[in-house]
């Protein structure tokens, strides 16, 4: 049994768990199957999985009652379960899982799929945090109101019959269907309207679609919102390429267009609920509690807010990092820190810091020019990534030094801690400060 499985596979033979394990296995995805729930049940005491795969073609009646069991198993980790077999209309079945992927599964295609589910499982462990952190300073966050009105979607492609179809089919399942013939108005769309999944079609050729879904990848704003692609059996593209290029999911043209309509609103349904915990991490921002010129934590709720994260960690067993910025004392600083123009470039790099991290991290101003990271989830080294990440992107800033004077830039000194089950938070706080510190003596 391997002791650092990620994922836990429920299906009582290996026609669909076989070739699954072994593709996400090789992604970094360790997997572990279980026979039965009570196997299922008993990994899931054993193991810090992160989340559950369901296979429906063995569940029968008792698959929402599965899903229900293994989510309680995990807690208070919250576990993400993927259903995979053909969509199911009832809407209590659809409810009880995160996500249900129409067969065949591919290991890329769910990896992606893991991966957006895990971060809205961590975001949603930190919105319950960062309620009891806020509510002991005596304010209330709360959840904001689900989006009303039908799912919107995008379809992009030439209007073939089968796209048509679809359009339709979606009109039919109650959502709102806006069509796009060219990737210029397609993105003219996206820019100006917000939509819970899009559809590409590509006819003979996907290299459009493709571009359309990449692009979105690189768009902040985009790229959360899943994209279906129409893949013709014979086309050059294969499935490994297109959720390379960021589809979240593959259609053939002959698959009926109620099912594959069912595919885009279980793909829209995800993306609502990943929109509204975001959106909930965000009002924190407009709390009155955070630092007035940064937007950041202040110091003391950042604190106190850490000492929650790392006991919640240790019960959720999920890693926990701290990583600290602090701007380098290079030579060439000396006369613009001694004008000012430092501490008037801070409350910009704040907001910079505010806008480069997840909405599920937490970030705070420690000192004058020092930033603090907390990154649920996340091991030592995914935690000095993301502070190298964000040190780069601020590095490229010019920022005003004053008349005469060229623009200066700001590096970073970057010291990162894993806080260890038996530590206590400050204490990785601390040694992370300090390697921030030791390097800037170097």
């Amino acid at each position: 049994m391997p002791v650092d499985a990620r994922v836990l596979i429920v299906a009582r033979d290996d026609e669909l768990a076989g070739p699954l394990t072994r593709g996400l296995d090789s992604m970094g995805w360790r997997s572990i199957t279980a026979r039965g729930p009570y196997a299922a049940l008993a990994a899931l005491g054993d193991l810090p999985v992160e989340a559950a795969i369901v296979d429906l073609r063995n569940a029968g009646e008792d698959a929402m009652a599965l899903a229900a069991r293994l989510k309680a198993a995990a807690s208070p980790r919250r576990l993400p379960v993927i259903a995979i077999g053909d969509p199911n209309p009832d809407p209590q079945l659809i409810n009880a899982f995160d996500l249900t992927l129409a067969p065949p599964a591919y290991p890329m295609q769910v990896a992606l799929r893991l991966e957006s589910l895990l971060r809205m499982a961590v975001a949603e462990e930190e919105f319950e945090l960062r309620l009891e952190t806020f509510a002991d300073q005596g304010r209330r966050l709360d959840l904001p109101d689900p989006p009303e009105g039908p799912y919107r979607v995008l379809a992009v492609g030439e209007p073939a019959p089968q796209f048509l179809a679809l359009s339709n089919a979606l009109g039919r399942a109650g959502a709102e269907v806006v069509g796009a013939f060219t990737a210029y108005t397609a993105f003219d769309y996206l820019h100006e309207r917000s939509f819970d999944a899009v559809v590409l079609w590509g006819g003979e050729d996907q290299s459009e679609a493709l571009s359309i879904s990449a692009g979105m990848r690189r768009n902040t704003r985009l790229y959360h919102v899943p994209a279906l692609l129409y893949l013709n059996e014979g086309s050059d593209v294969t499935h490994a390429e297109a959720f390379g290029k960021g589809v979240s999911d593959v259609a053939s043209p002959e698959t009926a267009p109620a099912e594959t309509a069912k595919r885009v609103m279980e793909l829209a349904r995800a993306f609502r609920r990943q929109s509204a915990i975001r959106e909930a991490l965000e009002r924190a921002k407009s709390s009155g509690l955070m630092d007035p010129s940064t937007g950041l934590f202040t110091r003391d709720l950042f604190a106190a807010h850490l000492a929650r994260l790392a006991q919640a960690a240790r019960v959720r067993r999920r890693p926990l990092s701290v990583c600290v910025l602090k701007v380098a004392d290079r030579p060439e600083l000396g006369p613009i820190r001694k004008a000012g123009w430092v501490d008037k470039a801070i409350p910009q790099i704040g907001s910079m810091v505010a806008r480069l991290v997840r909405s599920e991290d937490t970030a705070a101003r420690l000192g004058p020019e020092v930033f603090g990271l907390a990154l649920p989830a996340t091991p030592g080294a995914q935690a000095r990534a993301a502070g190298e990440r964000i040190a780069a992107v601020i590095a490229c800033t010019a920022f005003d030094a004053g008349e005469g004077r060229p623009p200066f830039v700001v590096e970073f000194d970057i010291g990162v801690a894993e806080v260890d089950g038996q530590e206590n938070a400050a204490k990785a706080l601390e040694q992370a400060a300090s390697k921030a510190l030791q390097r800037q003596a170097v």
